[in-house]
């Protein structure tokens, strides 16, 4: 049966997935009955409501999941739902590793995606706690003083594209690692990109 708000994209990425095959046109099927519009962004179906992201589907190496990007908001009383990081502050992901799991927690997935919908109708928004000032790595610093336009299009960036480029430079040990990670994410800085884009 042909779902009238299927995306050819989106079928390429589910024909195409390493593992979770089956996993991820489950969940595709639920949210594709939703009424939410099925789209690709961030190199992942992603599901919104009036140009609103409201959720997205993923392929990690252990699992598959569907992420509420307001996941916060939702009511979770069997708290099925999970942060994808430590630092994740509005999504929340409910994970799964079989198709089978998928069938038995239909109506929970259901009553996430209805809720999500509801949370987007009602224009709720998360209230994101600011997070410490950020302290830049040396290596990054360093590139500024030496590239004027670097400075001033990661001070462009949004705080959370900010924060994700450190976490990325910091993430190295190594200080020439640091330097290789600052050097090739110039480009992507330039052009207002985060890590994730």
């Amino acid at each position: 049966m042909m779902i009238e708000n299927s995306n050819p994209r989106v079928d390429a990425f589910v024909r195409g997935a390493k593992r979770w095959h089956a996993e991820l046109a489950a969940l595709r099927a639920l949210l594709q009955q939703s009424g939410l519009a099925e789209d690709v962004k961030w190199g992942k179906p992603c599901y919104t409501l009036n140009g609103a992201n409201v959720a997205i589907l993923y392929e990690f190496k252990d699992y598959a999941a569907v992420g509420f990007l307001k996941g916060t908001l939702l009511r979770d009383d069997k708290h099925l739902l999970e942060a994808p990081g430590e630092h994740s502050q509005a999504m929340r992901m409910f994970r799964f590793t079989d198709a089978d799991a998928i069938r038995k927690a239909e109506p929970e997935i259901r009553a996430f995606i209805a809720d999500a919908i509801r949370v987007e109708q009602a224009g709720l928004a998360v209230q994101f706690q600011k997070s410490a000032e950020l302290a830049l790595p040396d290596e990054l610093l360093a590139r500024f003083e030496g590239l004027p336009a670097l400075k001033a299009a990661f001070e462009a960036l949004t705080p959370g594209r900010q924060r994700g480029w450190v976490i990325y430079f910091t993430g190295a040990k190594q200080r020439k690692t640091r330097e290789e990670r600052v050097e090739r994410s110039i480009p992507l800085i330039l052009e207002g990109k985060g890590p994730s884009d």
